[in-house]
């Protein structure tokens, strides 16, 4: 299923009903992968920073349609081209009483770049956060940057009382079997608290009467249970039987018996998220190949006889029943002007082996992929398929498909980036192309440092320059010359293999309106139960 623009500014919000608040309403959902821990800083994962936005907040926040919006700063103004400065709201409380301060901004800053965060890329390392007085804060920057707060409605303020009395100061890395008090309790400053929670199972969120935007408050559910369900049959019959009030994602092939099944409907449109393959180029040997003392994705031939190998339109039609987009790039074209200058490179698996010759594997070689199967639109179903095309061209893939929690604590920097070859996701916090740059595409350091969601290690320092003049270009048309001249020279080396961005599909019941944002962000904030 293709999306036109204007399909995806209609899908980034469905109505939001006018409703009376004297009746209190729980809302019951299910979703296919468990919140592992409540630390906001330890998984930068679109499920985990969504469910915990409605209880830690950012200086910003999105609205239904993903505009950014005033949250814990009332307003903001750059004073001077590296310096912007932020007017933060007053009276607003934790949820534990403690009052909201610079003192919290400056420490979530602090905290968010150390060692074991997952979004260090909120704000940059030689960004310097400075307290003006108890309400205003500035952010001085090295160098011009027009996107500085573009991220930052997924970058939740903690309490530094609270962290600093709880011993919590250290963000609990996804890896870590270990957690830290953030990592089971939470206090943000958020419209939900969580009264409950146990990893696995269930979480459970309570009203915050006293959020600072109460009075202005467009949800009536005053409680919200979120129960992980990986198996999408009985996620999928617990909604059609009326036991849970919404769940995500409806799988592709059930989409028509949600809508037909009385007193509920199915919920589609576009997510601007791409689904991609990675390769390990930065090791002199992969951890897992049968090839030994030299690493086979170190050249661009094999990675563009993998790209080639890909039968995107069969993965579009057999697995994804038309909802998806077949993408060249690593990008939304919903969220890049220049979109349309880019084609894939076509299916021939012919050519495939012939580069594969080129390259001295004439006979193929084995490797390992690592591939979650709870996280991403029949991510598991996408990787048995890739397995099964590349064996036509001679590869063997030893396929290590595993719970998303498990996944994440293999493959990323906590764990030393382990793995070969891998199947992953990616929106855009910013939705803006810097962000694929920076994040998945910029030169890694060995630690990962730099780039640390750029599994694979793939480098290009050209594109890296660019990238960094992108950051401060101010005029749009230079701008997006950079970001195509960056992706081309990243797509001619195949860098990595997009594959699609994935269509959204929820399953609601008739009695509940809620916003479904392209982001595939649930916000509790828009949900009416009637």
């Amino acid at each position: 299923m293709a999306f036109s623009k204007t399909a995806v500014a209609a899908g980034f919000a469905v109505a939001i009903g006018v409703v009376g608040y004297a009746q209190a309403e729980t809302f019951k959902y299910a979703f296919q992968g468990e919140l592992k821990g409540l630390d906001p800083y330890s998984l930068n994962e679109t499920f985990s920073l969504g469910t915990l936005g409605n209880v830690y907040e950012g200086l910003t926040r999105r609205g239904p349609d993903l505009e950014i919006q005033p949250a814990l700063a009332e307003s903001w103004e750059i004073i001077e081209p590296t310096r912007w400065r932020f007017h933060l709201r007053k009276g607003v409380k934790f949820h534990n009483g403690n009052d909201f301060t610079a003192d919290d901004v400056v420490f979530s800053a602090d905290r968010v770049r150390s060692q074991e965060s997952d979004l260090k890329t909120r704000i940059g390392a030689d960004v310097k956060v400075e307290k003006v007085d108890d309400h205003t804060v500035d952010f001085v920057l090295a160098s011009p940057n027009p996107i500085l707060h573009y991220e930052w409605d997924t970058w939740g303020i903690m309490d530094k009382e609270w962290s600093e009395e709880n011993n919590t100061t250290k963000v609990m890395s996804a890896s870590d079997e270990s957690p830290s008090y953030a990592g089971l309790h939470a206090n943000g400053t958020g419209p939900f608290k969580i009264t409950g929670h146990e990893t696995g199972v269930k979480t459970v969120f309570q009203e915050n009467t006293d959020w600072w935007d109460y009075g202005n408050k467009k949800f009536n559910v005053d409680t919200v249970e979120l129960t992980p369900i990986s198996e999408d049959a009985t996620r999928v019959a617990a909604l059609l039987s009326g036991e849970l009030d919404m769940v995500y994602p409806v799988p592709v092939q059930d989409i028509k018996r949600v809508e037909g099944n009385d007193g509920t409907r199915a919920l589609t449109g576009p997510e601007l998220r791409t689904i991609f393959l990675g390769m390990d180029q930065m090791r002199d040997e992969l951890l897992y190949s049968n090839v030994k003392g030299k690493n086979p994705f170190k050249d661009p031939k094999v990675r563009l006889a993998f790209f080639k190998a890909i039968d995107i339109e069969a993965i579009k039609q057999k697995i994804m029943r038309g909802l998806s987009t077949p993408s060249a790039l690593m990008i939304s074209p919903f969220l890049f002007a220049l979109s349309d200058q880019f084609e894939r490179y076509p299916y021939d698996p012919e050519e495939a082996k012939k580069l594969l010759v080129e390259a001295g594997y004439p006979d193929g070689f084995e490797v390992g992929m690592d591939c979650p199967n709870d996280r991403y639109v029949n991510d598991e179903a996408i990787c048995q398929a890739v397995v099964s095309m590349l064996a036509k061209i001679g590869v063997k893939v030893d396929l290590n498909a595993q719970p998303k929690a498990k996944y994440f604590a293999k493959v990323l920097q906590s764990n030393g980036f382990d793995t070969s070859f891998y199947l992953l996701g990616w929106t855009p916090g910013s939705f803006d192309s810097w962000n694929i740059l920076k994040n998945i595409i910029h030169c890694r350091t060995e630690e990962g440092s730099e780039a640390p969601f750029n599994l694979g290690g793939y480098c290009n320092p050209k594109v890296d320059e660019l990238t960094a003049k992108i950051l401060v270009e101010n005029d749009p048309d230079k701008r997006n010359q950079m970001i195509a001249d960056a992706f081309k020279m990243h797509l001619d080396e195949a860098g990595h293999i997009p594959l699609h961005q994935q269509g959204l599909a929820w399953g609601v019941a008739d009695s509940v309106e809620l916003a479904q944002r392209a982001d595939n962000t649930l916000m509790f904030y828009y949900v009416n139960k009637n």
